[in-house]
């Protein structure tokens, strides 16, 4: 049975979590995001997020980008190869609605499962 949850196993958690992803992992990206992953030994995909002030100025912006990346997340996890994902932004994305956001992220989602099929 597929469940769609987000729980605490879905998450990078600890420093190390996400330095092992920064220190070896490949990109994908689109206009707005920068997406790194890296495969894990876990039977899961988990995903982080380091979304600086520097490009995202308000909490509020930061907080609603990662509620839309998290629940995209969610919805697509079962078809993600078991990989850590680091999510990264860039400048402009605070001005973007969140369907342009979703679609973004959707792009991303199926270029990592089609990459990981081959």
């Amino acid at each position: 049975m597929v469940t769609y949850e987000f729980n605490r196993e879905s998450r990078l958690l600890t420093p190390g979590q996400f330095q092992q992803v920064f220190s070896k992992s490949s990109r994908f990206g689109s206009s707005h995001f920068t997406i790194l992953i890296t495969s894990n030994n876990i039977n899961k995909p988990r995903i982080g997020f380091a979304i600086a002030k520097k490009r995202v100025k308000l909490a509020a912006q930061r907080n609603r980008i990662k509620r839309i990346t998290r629940e995209s997340f969610r919805l697509q996890q079962h078809e993600l190869p078991n990989i850590d994902i680091v999510v990264l932004v860039k400048s402009g994305i605070d001005n973007l609605d969140n369907a342009t956001i979703n679609k973004q992220l959707v792009k991303i989602w199926r270029k990592i499962i089609q990459r990981h099929k081959s």
